[in-house]
């Protein structure tokens, strides 16, 4: 009889760790998943334009800029991607089709003309990871991709800040190279 129990016991561990799992994968809801794909799509994105840009400015802001987004996002996107493993989700393996559009025109851009459209870039793509992000750290179903997007938020803000300040600088009425490409 005892051996029964302890059978019935185990069996009941194992049905409350199974459901635990399928409840996990569960609460990554459809707006989890389209979080995680634009969140590492936009990772994606933030390293290889960043890339471009530490190659093709000649200005020393906006190299350390790009260097900053290509440090901070590799560490984002390596935390998210753990976190995606974890729930068994389906990441995003390249950049979406506007920023590899962007990219392959940045590759073949120098000079103020290069810095201009990264600087404008960068703002209009922070401005949508912090939309992204704020939206996850409210409406998510998933606590950890809302944990992730709550702390995380702070350095996108920041991130918008500092691409803002850099537009001002090597954006508006910074003409003084027009004929660079």
């Amino acid at each position: 009889m005892s051996r029964a129990l302890l059978c019935a016991a185990i069996l009941a561990v194992c049905l409350t760790a199974s459901a635990r799992e399928d409840k996990d994968k569960a609460k990554a809801s459809s707006s989890d998943q389209t979080f995680v794909m634009k969140a590492m799509q936009s990772d994606l994105a933030e390293i290889n334009v960043s890339r471009i840009a530490v190659k093709n400015s000649n200005d020393s802001g906006v190299k350390k800029f790009a260097q900053k987004m290509i440090d901070d996002h590799s560490m984002t996107s390596d935390e998210l991607l753990k976190i995606v493993n974890k729930k068994q989700l389906t990441g995003a393996r390249s950049m979406d089709a506007e920023h590899e559009k962007m990219a392959k025109r940045l590759a073949t851009m120098t000079g103020s003309a290069f810095d201009r459209e990264f600087a404008a870039g960068q703002v209009k793509d922070h401005e949508a990871a912090v939309d992204l992000f704020e939206r996850q750290s409210k409406d998510g179903k998933d606590d950890d991709l809302k944990a992730f997007a709550k702390k995380h938020l702070p350095h996108l803000k920041e991130h918008l800040k500092m691409a803002k300040d850099l537009n001002d600088k090597v954006g508006k009425g910074n003409n003084k190279d027009k004929g660079d490409k």
